[in-house]
């Protein structure tokens, strides 16, 4: 690996110890490559009690001068080493001693980068705060280390920028945005972001929307920077008319590969994981109807609760369609859809956990006369007599086992949620209903809306999102706006065949090598939603008709897709980056 030129590289993000979203991702995933990347390298982030996995240590005698100029400034900094893989060192900043500096700041960085920040709250201030007090440390450390880089992600911790450049340090400065805060509010508003790109007027709609302060620190960031990067090539589009400025370098988000399970291993993750889905989805549907398991694939979406960014919609509506061509067709395949999508609901419907008990208690019952059964079956086998239940089951277990069954049976259609949602208003739950989704014994696509986190003890599948994941057979991610997407990649990576995006940072990213399966990539960019339904309806239909050995091939091509995402291959952008704002600084 190719060794920085950069004596010092300070890399800034609010989620440094700190999980709050997918920049956590992105930073503890490359943090070991990072650190070996560079002579020094130190993350910085908020200091908190409750900061994740943070070793305090001793301060190095060179960052000693630096954290005493800030203390006497009234910001305290904390070194350690995170708990995470590479054990990098961090620098976490208690601000709390500079918080009544916060108007003071606000004036000067509208006098100064005309950030209009007169309605911003707390969540603006706060960041502001500590970003500030990194940009101080940066200056600080600057003057004992002759090449010290500062890298920025999102405009949260982008203020640091902002300091350097007003106190003119001699310090290389690198802008990431992940997602531009006027993108994302345009299009969370159920806009059309794409189509109205050409025409927009920045500054009115992002008044409109109530995200002048954070829009223009981030557009003054990505200005100031030395070097301004995003994590894809869509999102650089959108920079490009939102803050005025094309990226220099795209720094696209990847994965620790080495991590994840080879793809042997991916095989018996998933033959483990899907019991637990099978069981599951056995009591969920069977008190009701019966269809063969062996039949069934499992399809799911994984994500925040945004209808429309997620693609949510349009998925729906391509299920819909499914249903209808396999029950045209009189398909024996049927389709599990799990919408692992947290949402508000009034707690779990006990039938799930009453059916649960039932199975486990059928389960139990022929499990403790499991010997004699096999015995009766082996002894039927060899005297060639046929098969039959008095023949296998004792008169007492027979009858056990059968009342059992009628405790099991339920009446009506097995409802879509396993959570008291109101499903009136629940755009999911309305949707389903509109697409004729309704869980019907004719319908072949059947709905399992999950509106709780997979954190292995939901109670009902008690499976982590990684295990939940791998015991299926397809991702789907149709996402209208999505930077990136590490979920599609992720799922890759478990050997689990996704469908993205070309909306997204990802599904570009991917898109020119995806022509052999394992990651389909649906065309979204200026067509009507009605082509995209059809084309995502079709992908879903045609994965379905595959035997298992074409699932298996789908399988490794999405592994195999994934290693294209290796940090071992992508953090070369980081030192580019990097070696570019120090030449540009030192020219």
């Amino acid at each position: 690996m190719k060794h920085s030129d950069v004596d010092c590289l300070l890399e800034l993000s609010w989620e440094v110890c700190n999980k709050v979203g997918g920049i956590y991702t992105v930073i503890t995933s490359k943090a070991d490559l990072m650190k070996r990347g560079f002579k020094e390298y130190y993350l910085v982030g908020p200091y908190t009690s409750k900061a994740d996995d943070f070793s305090p240590e001793e301060t190095p005698s060179h960052l000693q001068a630096a954290f005493d100029a800030l203390s006497k400034e009234g910001v305290h900094c904390h070194f350690g080493t995170w708990r995470i893989k590479g054990e990098p060192h961090v620098i976490l900043l208690d601000f709390s001693g500079i918080i009544e500096r916060k108007n003071d700041l606000k004036r000067q960085y509208w006098e100064s980068f005309k950030i209009d920040s007169i309605r911003a709250g707390w969540d603006f201030e706060e960041p502001m705060l500590w970003s500030t007090a990194a940009g101080r440390l940066a200056e600080e450390i600057s003057k004992a280390l002759p090449k010290v880089s500062l890298h920025c992600h999102e405009w949260m911790s982008g203020f640091a920028i902002l300091h350097v450049k007003t106190a003119k340090a001699k310090v290389a400065t690198v802008f990431t945005t992940h997602a531009t805060m006027l993108g994302r509010a345009i299009a969370g508003s159920n806009q059309d972001l794409y189509a109205m790109l050409p025409t927009l007027n920045v500054d009115e709609m992002a008044y409109s929307l109530g995200v002048e302060s954070k829009h223009q620190t981030e557009r003054a960031c990505a200005q100031a920077s030395d070097i301004f990067t995003t994590v894809s090539e869509i999102t650089g589009t959108e920079s490009e008319k939102i803050l005025g400025r094309k990226p220099d370098v795209l720094l696209h988000n990847g994965l620790d590969i080495d991590k994840f399970p080879t793809i042997e291993d991916t095989s018996i993750k998933h033959i483990a994981a899907r019991e637990f889905i099978r069981e599951f989805i056995t009591y969920h549907f069977f008190p009701y109807y019966h269809f063969e398991l062996g039949h069934n694939l499992s399809y799911f979406i994984l994500a925040r609760y945004e209808f429309r960014n997620k693609g949510l919609d349009i998925f729906i509506q391509a299920l819909g369609r499914l249903n209808e061509r396999l029950k045209a067709e009189h398909s024996k395949r049927t389709i599990s859809a799990f919408f692992w999508i947290p949402a508000n609901h009034s707690g779990l419907k006990t039938e799930f956990l009453e059916n649960k008990n039932f199975l486990r208690h059928i389960k139990h019952l022929v499990e403790s006369e499991k010997e004699e059964i096999v015995e009766r079956i082996v002894t039927s086998i060899v005297a060639q007599e046929k098969l039959s239940v008095p023949a296998i089951l004792s008169e007492e277990m027979f009858e056990r086992l059968k009342q059992n069954a009628q405790h099991f049976r339920r009446q009506g259609d097995p409802p879509l949620s396993t959570h008291h949602l109101d499903e009136q208003h629940d755009q999911m739950a309305v949707a389903c209903r509109q697409a004729g989704l309704n869980n019907k014994e004719e319908d072949r696509v059947k709905i399992i809306i999950y509106p709780v986190y997979l954190d292995g003890s939901d109670g009902l599948l008690n499976l982590s999102a990684e295990d939940a994941l791998t015991g299926c057979h397809l991702g789907v991610f149709p996402s209208y706006y999505e930077p990136w997407g590490y979920t599609p990649l992720e799922s890759a990576a478990y050997g689990v065949p996704s469908v993205t995006t070309d909306l997204t940072g990802f599904g570009r990213f991917i898109a020119p090598h995806a022509d052999k399966g394992g990651i389909f990539v649906v065309n979204r960019m200026g067509r009507p939603q009605e082509q995209v339904i059809e084309e995502l309806a079709a992908i879903l239909y045609e994965f379905a008709q595959l035997d298992h050995k074409g699932r298996v091939r789908n399988k490794q091509a999405a592994k195999e897709l994934s290693a294209l995402a290796d940090w071992a291959k992508l953090i070369q952008n980081y030192l580019m980056a990097h070696s570019l704002a120090i030449a540009k600084v030192h020219a």
